[in-house]
């Protein structure tokens, strides 16, 4: 298994039961494809660089994971499809 960083930003305007039912889904799609979870960072509101989607802000997440690479995939298509991400990043951690 490979390990995985994930950076993700959230909409700044969600109520605080909103973020930890998005924390538990993905985390909850990392451990369906046997995967584990090994850090959860909640770094929180901050300001964007430059407006993304109409938002200055953003409520930031660092996640780190172990995992097969079709995780990461099913990770990636929830983060497409879920209208509260603002963006994200996954990268690879050597070995």
């Amino acid at each position: 298994m490979s390990r995985y960083e994930t950076m993700f930003i959230l909409k700044p305007d969600l109520e605080e039961e909103k973020y930890d039912a998005l924390i538990a889904k993905f985390k909850g799609i990392i451990e369906a494809g046997k995967g584990e979870v090994i850090n959860l960072t909640r770094i929180g509101r901050r300001r964007l660089a430059y407006e993304v989607k109409k938002f200055r802000e953003g409520f930031y997440l660092l996640l780190n994971y172990s995992g097969e690479s079709s995780v990461t995939d099913e990770l990636e298509r929830n983060f497409r499809i879920t209208d509260d991400v603002i963006r994200y990043l996954i990268v690879k951690e050597e070995e």
